[in-house]
């Protein structure tokens, strides 16, 4: 038992790097001037956790409820393997882990990519990745965003396949995606609930262009961009974002625009509007998104997210106009340390959901609204 004690001792010390005070001991298996290897090895615990308080009126229903929820919470890596190739790896922890059937990943691993310098101003981008879609509300991370608009609370930003991207110049930059446009099969993600006609492509596939561009110094910034996506055979979306930033040293205005025309619904609004029986067809979403950010001292900045989105189906009478929702998140921040990102939220998010007469008179539709308040944290915590 002894002799074990020693032995353990004897192989910790070095390992510690302790073996440098003593000239008699063998050089540590690991010293200190490997740990030099790290400095391109980054490691990122991103957390949002709050305690929230809220209540929804619509029709005859009426519920309230108080919790604390987990809103994001995820760990991420990065790294330069080698001068010209780096890697991003990011796990949600708060999403489900079922290996999706077609891309084979679990839609908790949002990010799962290698990127290589091509040339100095090309990038190339392999596997698991984000859409390159426009706008600066998908821009934030999932961290940041109390409560997204329609379509991209329903859209899928994370998918599988290759892209490009070039820097024309210093304030122009332009990117090229050919991607998965799901990360299951038809059958898997809709089972039952089918439209007529419905075939799986050969290839259900995105292709999405991105422009970013800079003006008078950075103070006024676009990202804008279209893409095509076929979900089914012969059947796709069209989606269209338009980005805009001002930015001066304490204020922060953004603008997004979003068109989407859906032969077969992705996201789900109006198929749920319809009744859910069968997938809606020839669907359009019109978004409009606001978002002001304004810093009062050092610990101190608030926000206001204004938001709007109309939805459009194929109606019988002509009037194909069913809902429109409205949201408002006004929010103050407090940061109480400098060299930490470390910030207290406190946030109201109301949501109002207004139908048309015919989806009231014929869909079995009622008006109805969500006011929620949030007290919590936000921490993108830098571990390594």
């Amino acid at each position: 038992m002894l002799k074990s004690f020693v032995v353990s001792v004897l192989l910790l010390i070095p390992l510690l790097g302790f073996a440098q005070i003593n000239d008699s001991l063998a050089k540590p298996m690991i010293s200190l001037d490997k740990t030099k290897l790290l400095k391109n090895i980054d490691i990122t615990f991103d957390m949002r956790m709050g305690l929230r308080a809220y209540t929804f009126r619509g029709g005859d229903h009426y519920y309230n409820g108080v919790q604390f929820q987990n809103g994001h919470t995820a760990l991420g890596i990065s790294g330069k393997v080698h001068e010209k190739v780096d890697f991003k790896f990011r796990n949600r922890f708060n999403k489900g882990s079922n290996v999706q059937s077609l891309d084979q990943l679990g839609s908790n691993i949002e990010l799962a990519y290698i990127n290589v310098e091509a040339s100095p101003g090309l990038q190339v981008l392999l596997g698991k990745m984000n859409a390159f879609y426009g706008g600066y509300e998908y821009e934030f991370s999932a961290m940041d965003v109390l409560e997204y608009n329609d379509i991209h609370s329903n859209a899928l930003a994370y998918v599988t396949g290759a892209g490009i991207m070039f820097k024309a110049f210093e304030s122009q930059k332009f990117g090229l995606q050919v991607l998965n446009s799901r990360t299951q099969h038809y059958d898997d993600l809709y089972g039952n609930v089918v439209a007529e006609g419905i075939q799986e492509p050969d290839w259900p596939v995105a292709v999405v262009g991105n422009w970013r561009g800079s003006f008078f110094g950075g103070k006024i910034e676009t990202i804008y961009s279209m893409s095509y996506s076929n979900q089914v055979k012969e059947k796709g979306t069209y989606f269209f974002t338009l980005g805009h930033k001002y930015q001066n040293k304490n204020l922060k205005l953004m603008y997004d625009f979003d068109y989407s025309y859906e032969q077969v619904d992705t996201k789900g609004v109006m198929t749920s509007i319809l009744g859910g029986e069968s997938v809606a067809e020839n669907v359009t979403y019109v978004e409009n998104w606001l978002r002001a950010e304004y810093r009062f001292s050092s610990k101190f900045k608030g926000l206001l997210s204004l938001m709007t989105s109309s939805a459009y189906g194929d109606i019988p009478n002509g009037d194909d106009h069913l809902r429109t929702s409205y949201g408002a998140i006004p929010t103050v921040y407090y940061s109480p340390f400098k060299d930490l990102d470390l910030r207290f939220y406190l946030a109201y998010i109301g949501r109002y959901y207004d139908y048309s007469g015919y989806a009231i008179e014929n869909l079995n539709a009622s008006n109805y609204n969500k006011n929620e308040v949030r007290i919590g944290f936000i921490a993108p915590l830098w571990l390594l």
